[in-house]
């Protein structure tokens, strides 16, 4: 299976982000992408100040987010993980960060919602999710052709036991769509995907956003996918949207397993 990741700066305008996801996505399928993977946060990335703001940027799932691309999933037979979004929910005071999967037949066949809420100083301005988003409260594990795949959402990738969860359920893949800030993602990004790669035996999906967000916090770029032994079979760029392609092999996945006896 040919997997794309998509790497993208958004800003705080939705109508251009969708517009430039899309684009993006018409790309990676003219290069025969089966597996499509979008960053977190791809249709909108700037300030919630209010309630009011945050509002106006969630959605009900299907929504104006994921219609265009559930339209490019059935007719052009892929998968795609639309990053995240923010998810609308019953609390009007806040939302979900949710991500979710459109199969071949442009039907959204799971839906997670990022459990583990983001809360650091980073370049002297405090991110604290939860002032904003509820925490999910489960896993999400879904087949994807032949493979099994876990999903989670960027600050995810900080807690093994979950994707150890995912791997005692026979996943293959794990998705990270990601918006990681520069000065943690310079420290921590690399080390943590290739460790959740090698820990589990999985490929790992890690799209992530570049550049500066309206409240001047840097991405940091730098999207993967990572092999079950751990080798970066493709990186993007600290500063270019892109795509970055690889193939995931499910042969090459027994050949690493039966190395360590983890069939």
């Amino acid at each position: 299976m040919k997997a794309a990741v998509i790497q993208l700066r958004a800003t705080d305008k939705k109508e251009e982000n969708i517009a430039k996801a899309v684009s993006f996505v018409r790309q990676a399928v003219s290069k025969k992408a089966e597996l499509i993977v979008l960053p977190e946060v791809f249709n909108y990335r700037g300030a919630l100040k209010t309630q009011r703001e945050l509002q106006a940027v969630a959605e009900d799932i299907p929504g104006k987010s994921l219609l265009p691309l559930m339209e490019i999933a059935k007719a052009k037979k892929v998968f795609i993980i639309a990053g995240s979004i923010y998810e609308k929910t019953k609390e009007a005071k806040k939302a979900y960060n949710t991500s979710v999967l459109i199969d071949k037949r442009g039907k959204v066949i799971a839906k997670y919602r990022k459990k583990h809420l983001f809360q650091a100083v980073v370049d002297g301005k405090r991110i604290r999710e939860s002032r904003n988003f509820l925490a999910g409260k489960s896993l999400r594990m879904v087949s994807v052709g032949e493979m099994r795949l876990g999903m989670s959402v960027c600050y995810d990738l900080r807690f093994p036991e979950m994707f150890q969860a995912y791997q005692k359920q026979g996943a293959h893949i794990f998705s990270v769509p990601s918006c990681f800030t520069k000065q943690t993602g310079e420290a921590h990004w690399e080390l943590l995907l290739r460790t959740r790669a090698v820990e589990n035996f999985c490929y790992v999906l890690a799209p992530n956003q570049t550049g500066k967000d309206s409240r001047g916090i840097s991405c940091y770029g730098n999207s993967m996918i990572v092999d079950p032994w751990g080798t970066i079979l493709a990186r993007a760029s600290a500063n270019r949207e892109e795509i970055v392609y690889a193939h995931l092999r499910k042969e090459t996945l027994r050949t690493i397993r039966r190395v360590f006896d983890k069939m």
